[in-house]
């Protein structure tokens, strides 16, 4: 039964949904993983795969945690009780990483992005980065480096023994 779920279909486990942006535009520090407030609808949508982070951002608000510009489609078999696509969600975290977040955003220069959302066991969860901006000459540098590794590769690639 290798590979299967427990339901005895193969591959329909839920994949994690990434921000593929993150990494290339953001320098990314620290990470926090967050609970988050959805509706039924919502998190059957994130079951079928049906959700975006990438324009997301977390922002402080009355003391409360919320995440704007996440996008979850709405349910293909909701009825008149679907959820809004694109609304602020409240994330949940204990109150010690609440305090190291808003100290950090305080600061300046730093944002809170959504880095990836994933299911851990029946729970929907959000990894949160503190995370800086990056200048257009560090981004080059990226590009530059993984250029090289991929030269080095290649070379290594004739010694390796088959």
């Amino acid at each position: 039964m290798a590979g299967k779920n427990r339901k005895g279909r193969k591959g329909s486990a839920p994949q994690d949904i990434r921000n593929s942006k993150v990494r290339r535009d953001y320098e990314v520090g620290d990470t926090y993983e967050a609970g988050i407030v959805l509706t039924g609808t919502e998190v059957k949508s994130i079951r079928a795969g049906k959700a975006q982070i990438s324009d997301g951002f977390c922002r402080f608000e009355k003391g409360e945690f919320f995440i704007y510009g996440l996008h979850i489609d709405e349910y293909a078999f909701g009825n008149i009780n679907n959820h809004v696509v694109r609304r602020e969600r409240k994330l949940l975290l204990k109150k010690s990483e609440l305090k190291k977040i808003e100290r950090a955003l305080e600061a300046g220069g730093k944002s809170a992005i959504p880095t990836r959302m994933y299911f851990k066991e029946a729970l929907i969860k959000v990894e949160i980065g503190i995370c800086t901006g990056k200048k257009l000459f560090d981004k080059r540098e990226d590009l530059k480096k993984k250029a090289q590794m991929l030269d080095i590769d290649r070379t290594m690639k004739a010694f390796r023994v088959r």
